[in-house]
């Protein structure tokens, strides 16, 4: 951090940027400007939704000449920014990349980059030719404490690593809200599981292994209980109606309509109210109405509740990840790192490592300097702070060094995923590259 407040303090204007997708992630990007308002200038949002993009509007006072309902006619004007950042849904990221790409914006792109190989490429591709910088949403790399687990690695504090064990705990209440009622619950309307949640951990996994190639991979998984054939006897279609709610852990009731009641209008309830401010009467509405109401066995979710995934890289270093719905933890990913000296462990607050020779443990817990107020917004640690913070250095200083997420490696980690998910489809093992994406 110290590198990128150093180069920050050389800027003579604040970075130009604009937003395409005022949803939650565009809104806790943009809010950077927020914060650092001699840094960042957001000046231009494109959005459908009306009380999406008017909301970004007033938040950051932006002309309305540079407001859109469709991103085409912003992207068809004179260039007026540095930078767009695109927080559109995932089947929606490829054509905006590639054409803001071409008109010369830096991108700052979402994760997932797309929802097939060929438009991931295709996005790495156009950035490369156009000469422009891409950081993807991969924020986790910005972790203060997941960075520290790769400059011990780097450092050699557990020597050579044979092997990485990954466990993502999804949370319950949080799988119900976005994988079974939510936006990414069905795969032809978004993607699958494995790419929509955890390809933030397939990338930490590889960027972990360092320049070891990943060989080949095995995935198993599946839906498991949230289906018609596990709905208990009694139970309604909605939660506002359903005489069993009160003994359902999954009730929209307890997720929604408790919080709001006790002031919490953030995330998820701001989700279900894309076109109001959530309050009793919109939140009610929208259970009554909407699809976060429904009942998690009478919903069309399609994409795996559970998942491993198996990979063997070169070198012989082997990583085994897990991605569980049914957790107590939201999010709250455990890691263990086995190597040639030591074992090195991680719980999300700290990382422990034990030392072979000496026999000892040593913690080390590195301190987030992220304002609370990006804290309470992302769920991510204060790692979004981090990623806007290189993301806004970098294309301030011209410098795409800054950018831990940049378009190669993250490439790499995403085309392992749908290889992954091909062993799973498929049943087999996968030996990466075999259809000449490496």
């Amino acid at each position: 951090m110290g590198q990128n407040r150093s180069q920050a303090a050389r800027m003579t204007s604040p970075v130009r940027l604009i937003v395409v997708g005022a949803g939650c992630r565009g809104e806790i990007y943009s809010s950077f400007g927020s914060i650092h308002p001699e840094r960042l200038k957001v000046v231009g949002v494109a959005d459908p939704r009306k009380f999406a993009r008017t909301k970004l509007q007033q938040q950051h006072n932006i002309v309305d000449e540079n407001i859109f309902e469709d991103w085409h006619t912003m992207v068809d004007r004179e260039k007026f920014a540095d930078a767009v950042a695109i927080c559109t849904p995932d089947r929606l990221h490829k054509e905006p990349a590639v054409a803001f790409a071409k008109k010369g914006y830096h991108v700052l792109l979402e994760k997932p980059m797309a929802t097939t190989a060929e438009d991931c490429t295709a996005i790495v591709e156009a950035c490369t030719q156009s000469g422009v910088m891409l950081s993807v949403g991969h924020v986790l790399r910005y972790d203060p404490v997941i960075h520290h687990i790769k400059e011990l690695i780097d450092a050699g504090a557990i020597g050579d690593v044979t092997h990485i064990q990954h466990l993502e705990p999804v949370g319950f209440w949080h799988f119900a809200h976005s994988f079974v009622r939510g936006n990414w619950r069905n795969e032809e309307e978004s993607s699958f599981a494995l790419l929509a949640k955890s390809c933030h951990d397939i990338d930490l996994i590889h960027h972990w292994a360092g320049a070891r190639r990943c060989l080949k991979v095995t995935s198993f998984g599946s839906v498991s209980h949230f289906g018609k054939k596990d709905k208990p006897a009694g139970a309604g279609n909605r939660c506002l109606d359903c005489s069993i709610e009160a003994d359902c852990p999954y009730s929209a009731r307890k997720i929604y309509m408790d919080r709001v009641k006790q002031g919490n209008t953030g995330w998820p309830v701001s989700v279900i109210c894309p076109n109001s401010f959530p309050d009793i009467e919109s939140v009610t509405e929208a259970l009554e109405t909407g699809p976060y109401g429904r009942c998690v066995y009478e919903c069309d979710n399609d994409v795996c509740s559970n998942q491993v995934v198996n990979m063997e890289f070169e070198g012989g270093l082997t990583a085994a990840f897990s991605m569980v719905a049914f957790t107590e933890e939201i999010c709250k990913r455990k890691t263990t790192i086995y190597g040639s000296k030591g074992e090195l462990s991680c719980d999300g607050h700290e990382v422990r490592v034990f030392d072979f020779l000496t026999q000892r443990s040593t913690k080390h817990s590195p301190l987030s300097g992220a304002p609370r107020r990006f804290m309470s917004m992302s769920g991510h640690g204060g790692a979004d702070y981090y990623l806007m913070d290189a993301f806004v250095s970098a294309v301030a200083n011209n410098d795409p060094s800054l950018i831990r997420s940049g378009p190669e490696e993250t490439l790499l980690s995403h085309l392992l995923v749908f290889e992954a998910e091909r062993s799973r489809l498929e049943g087999r093992v996968v030996y990466c590259g075999e259809l000449g994406h490496r």
